[in-house]
C-alpha cells in the first residue's frame, strides 16, 4: 500500500488518483505521520462483448442488404 504525505497529495491529487485507478491499489493519506484518509479505487470490470451473444434472441427479417430504398428513388425521378 502506497503512502503520501498530505500536501504531496494536495500538490498531485489528480495524478494520484490516476495511479490508484491503475495500479488498482489504495493510497493511504498521512499528516505528520499518522493516516489520515485511505484512497481505494472503485474496480469496475467492464461488460466483455462475445460474438454471438444475442445467438438465438434475435431474428432478421427480411434483406439487409437492400434497404427497400432504390424503389423510393425510382418512383422520385
Amino acid at each position: 500500500m502506497k503512502t503520501v504525505i498530505i500536501s504531496e497529495f494536495k500538490a498531485k491529487c489528480i495524478a494520484i488518483l490516476k495511479e490508484a485507478q491503475r495500479t488498482r491499489e489504495p493510497v493511504v493519506v498521512t499528516r505528520r505521520g499518522k493516516p489520515v484518509a485511505r484512497i481505494e479505487p472503485i474496480i469496475e470490470d467492464a461488460p466483455s462483448r462475445q460474438l454471438g451473444a444475442y445467438r438465438g434472441r434475435m431474428r432478421i427479417a427480411g434483406d439487409i442488404v437492400k434497404t427497400g430504398t432504390e424503389e423510393d428513388w425510382e418512383m422520385l425521378t
